[in-house]
């Protein structure tokens, strides 16, 4: 299988559009337009009754101490761990591509109320629900893309990983809201196929993201 975006090509930067936020030169950050890359996969087996969508970024720090804080650093040594931005299932065979913004356009405090996708498709809950818990402004449930916002004073780039599965199976029975470790467990008996897109991203002024 083959996995591609007109968005941005491998190994390369994901534009802000895409981004959950930008770089500010006062405030650090602000938010941008969260808008989907635009992705299209191929050479899916046959026998795929569907696909799934995931979004993943590996790079996410392990230890909060120093992320966001004026004067320090996200050492670039620090254990990483995965942070999920997106779990699409359900997708039917016959699609092949979502155009960019389809399933997102800004940002939504709280989380989006209404997912848009693929006619029949699911998408599941992704860790900003855990990331913004106990924030008075942005506290929620936090389903479908949202994209890149990694610490802005991380000493490295972030690395965005989108997987799309070919599934022997049209459903996977996963109960709402489901996460992408959820739809990994569900999938792993029934992968026919599956493809890789990787973008990078950094909103710290001195880190490249290319």
């Amino acid at each position: 299988m083959k996995l591609t975006s007109e968005t941005f090509a491998d190994q390369t930067a994901i534009p802000g559009r895409c981004a959950f936020a930008v770089k500010h030169p006062e405030t650090h950050v602000q938010f941008s337009d969260n808008r989907n890359p635009q992705l299209t996969w191929s050479d899916a087996p046959a026998g795929t009754q569907s696909f799934a969508l995931l979004c993943i970024d590996p790079d996410a720090p392990t230890k909060p101490d120093d992320v966001n804080q004026d004067g320090k650093v996200v050492p670039a040594d620090l254990p990483r761990a995965d942070f999920a931005h997106w779990a699409m299932i359900d997708i039917p065979s016959d699609i092949t591509e979502i155009a960019e913004g389809a399933c997102s356009q800004g940002v939504s405090p709280r989380g989006k109320s209404d997912l848009i996708g693929p006619e029949g498709s699911r998408q599941g809950k992704n860790d900003y629900s855990s990331w913004f818990e106990g924030d008075p402004d942005m506290s929620g449930t936090y389903r479908g893309y949202d994209g890149p916002c990694p610490p802005w004073n991380d000493a490295i780039a972030h690395r965005y990983v989108f997987r799309i599965l070919a599934l022997d199976c049209a459903t996977l029975d996963l109960p709402d809201p489901f996460t992408v470790s959820d739809v990994e467990a569900a999938a792993a008996d029934h992968v026919l196929a599956s493809a890789e897109l990787t973008g990078v991203y950094s909103l710290n002024p001195d880190v490249a993201a290319e």
